[in-house]
């Protein structure tokens, strides 16, 4: 008796240590903030996951508010057609620790956001204007699947953090989407950009393994992406 009451003790234990660090194990957003605001001081030279804090002294109301999507880009300014007007950490330094952010993006007739993940958030969006065509991509797990919809104005959409995403105005006219995250600096990796415009550039050897084309039609991509897009 008194061995399995040992027994079973100790495995109370174990599971009370285990739903200790469940916390850490199974976080998938920026770390829960410790105090009411902490405005990011973009100057500092302190090293922290994030930005260090302004004193709150330093903190007027100003940085609880943001105009810079109100109006949006040139759509025409690269070859993609569209322009992204960023709202994440380094744009509004009062977002900081609060785990969220935005960006507007304007499209062109016919414009794309291009294939790309952003690796620490999970993405919201509205179609504030004109009709674009969502595309997702699921992992191996889900055999690679293509998942689609034409969304319009009023209409919403949601992009699973870490996978592969587009958007592609179909419409005659321009348009526009809101996008939130729940992170502060969700990342962005532009596939084509990733793999044809790294710098260092991927060896041209290792693209005509993985893309199994000629070594001319990965240095024909790769002068695409010369200088970014």
């Amino acid at each position: 008796m008194e061995h399995s009451f040992k027994t079973i003790a100790a495995g109370v234990v174990i599971v009370v240590l285990l739903l200790q660090q469940a916390p850490v194990l199974i976080r998938a957003t920026d770390a829960d903030p410790l105090q009411d605001f902490c405005v990011a001081d973009l100057d500092s030279k302190v090293t922290v996951n994030g930005h260090a804090c302004k004193p709150a002294s330093a903190a007027g109301d100003e940085f609880l508010f943001s105009s810079k999507i109100a109006t949006g880009g040139d759509v025409n300014a690269n070859p993609n057609g569209s322009n992204v007007t960023e709202l994440d950490v380094a744009e509004w330094p009062g977002v900081n620790t609060l785990g969220v952010s935005m960006n507007r993006v304007d499209f062109a007739p016919g414009g794309t956001n291009p294939p790309h993940i952003h690796p620490r958030a999970t993405e919201v969006g509205i179609v504030l204007r004109g009709e674009l065509l969502v595309g997702i991509i699921g992992t191996l797990d889900t055999g690679n699947r293509y998942y689609s919809k034409m969304v319009r104005a009023g209409e919403t959409f949601v992009i699973p953090r870490g996978l592969m995403h587009f958007q592609f105005n179909v419409g005659k006219t321009e348009a526009t989407m809101v996008v939130s995250f729940n992170s502060q600096n969700p990342g962005i990796v532009f596939v084509p950009l990733t793999l044809f415009g790294s710098n260092p550039p991927i060896p041209t050897p290792v693209l005509v393994k993985a893309l199994r084309v000629d070594a001319g039609v990965v240095e024909l991509l790769k002068s695409k992406f010369t200088g970014g897009y």
